[in-house]
C-alpha cells in the first residue's frame, strides 16, 4: 500500500511529540493534511512530502552527495514514488539509489524521522514546475559499508564529512546528540 496521508499525519504528530517548538514551522503542512492534500504527488505544488536519509558512519562522519541539478551538497533523499510503502521506507529506497548501498547493510536508528525540513525548491521551467515547498520527513540510519555506485542522472559525487559540519543547527544537534 503506497504512503497514505494517515501514515504522513502519524509520522508528523510522533515527531512533533517530541519536537512541540516546531509545531509552527510545520503548521502548513499540518494544515494541508487537513484539506485532503496528496502531499505525496510531486505536482502538489502547494507543497509535498520528500524523504530523506542521514546515513553516518561508525567514526561519526555523515554522508553527503552532490546533487546535479542544483549543483550543491546535499544529505540523500528525494521524492516519494507509488511503490513507497512507508516514509522512512523510502528514504532508505532513495539512499540506495543514489549511493549504491543496499539496505540490507543499513539500520535504522528509529522509526521516526530525526528531523522534518521546510524548504523552497526554486521553478523549474523544463519540468514545468513553479516554485513550490517541500517537507523532507529525514531519517537517520547506520552503516559501516561505503557509497558503491552513483546514480549518475542526479548525483555527481558523495563525501563522508564530520557530523558537526551539518549546516542546519537543529539537525546537526539531533545527529550528534544521536551519535554519542
Amino acid at each position: 500500500m503506497p504512503v497514505t496521508s494517515v501514515h504522513i499525519r502519524t509520522m508528523l504528530d510522533g515527531y512533533l511529540d517530541s519536537n512541540p517548538d516546531e509545531k509552527s514551522l510545520l503548521a502548513p503542512l499540518d494544515e494541508l493534511l487537513d484539506d485532503g492534500a496528496d502531499l505525496t504527488s510531486r505536482k502538489e505544488f502547494r507543497s509535498h512530502v520528500t524523504a530523506g536519509a542521514i546515513l553516518a558512519d561508525p567514526g561519526g562522519r555523515v554522508l553527503h552527495i552532490r546533487h546535479r541539478a542544483l549543483n550543491r551538497w546535499l544529505l540523500p533523499g528525494g521524492h516519494l514514488e507509488a511503490g513507497d510503502t512507508d516514509l522512512l521506507a523510502a528514504a532508505q529506497r532513495e539512499l540506495t539509489e543514489e549511493t549504491g548501498i543496499l539496505a540490507s547493510v543499513v539500520t535504522p536508528a528509529g522509526h521516526l524521522p530525526i528531523h522534518i525540513d521546510a524548504h523552497v525548491i526554486p521553478a523549474n521551467p523544463a519540468k514545468e514546475e513553479p516554485e513550490h515547498r517541500h517537507f523532507d520527513f529525514r531519517f537517520l540510519f547506520r552503516t559501516s559499508a561505503d557509497v558503491v555506485e552513483l546514480q549518475a542522472e542526479e548525483v555527481t559525487a558523495a563525501a563522508w564529512r564530520a557530523a558537526d559540519t551539518i549546516a542546519d543547527v537543529a539537525l546537526r544537534e539531533r545527529v550528534l546528540r544521536a551519535l554519542r
